[in-house]
């Protein structure tokens, strides 16, 4: 696989929405109704990977909520400062069992250097994948929205996010209990702009529910 990644920026984010909205009339919709997304990126860092691991399995202002109480207390998130947390004052910032867990896995393997994030950088998609991965805790799901805020790669659809299948079923009038088959064969022609349709329907989702996400 080559190692030359096509990645979104500020050069070239509007204009990916731009043809996505001339394939798709409910995306162009979206846009017309709210402007064109924020280019949500994170950087490539531990902060960004815990805030991903609070994202797991629960609303994006559940998360938010965590994060910005952690941030509260520890300023910029390390991992020697998840490390130095009791399990009392993690679940003081909303952390559940399972997630104080993950963040330490996730905090070892960073200050053990066996997962260097800078290496991923401009790393192949599946590579990026498997280190991840290697981490307790740490799913597709994780990866894809790692991939997408942090690396900025074009062609991720993470399914796993509840926040993008709601608003997927919103604009496309699906039932509550779609399969992820007709979920993907929907996605299909936004390919390889995956990730910019995302973003598209994220906005739909927090500006159609007035969500605040600064963290």
């Amino acid at each position: 696989m080559s190692s030359v990644q096509f990645v979104f920026d500020s050069t070239n984010f509007s204009k990916l929405c731009d043809k996505l909205a001339k394939k798709d009339a409910d995306l162009a919709r979206i846009i017309k109704e709210h402007g064109y997304p924020p280019m949500w990126t994170r950087p490539a860092t531990f902060q960004s990977l815990i805030l991903f691991i609070l994202e797991q399995q629960v609303s994006l202002a559940s998360a938010y909520a965590a994060f910005r109480k952690l941030k509260e207390k520890t300023g910029f998130v390390t991992p020697l400062k998840i490390l130095s947390l009791s399990d009392t004052e993690l679940r003081a910032c909303y952390f559940s069992r399972q997630k104080i867990v993950y963040a330490r896995e996730l905090a070892t393997a960073v200050r053990k250097r066996k997962l260097i994030l800078k290496n991923l950088h401009h790393a192949p998609e599946d590579e990026v994948r498997h280190e991840l991965k290697r981490i307790k805790g740490i799913g597709d799901w994780t990866v894809d929205v790692f991939l997408m805020h942090c690396l900025q790669r074009c062609d991720l659809f993470p399914l796993g996010d509840i926040a993008l299948v709601n608003s997927l079923k919103e604009i496309k009038k699906l039932p509550q209990h779609v399969s992820r088959k007709k979920m993907l064969g929907i996605a299909e022609p936004w390919r390889p702009y995956r990730t910019i349709a995302s973003m598209i329907l994220w906005h739909h989702y927090i500006r159609k529910r007035n969500l605040k996400l600064q963290g």
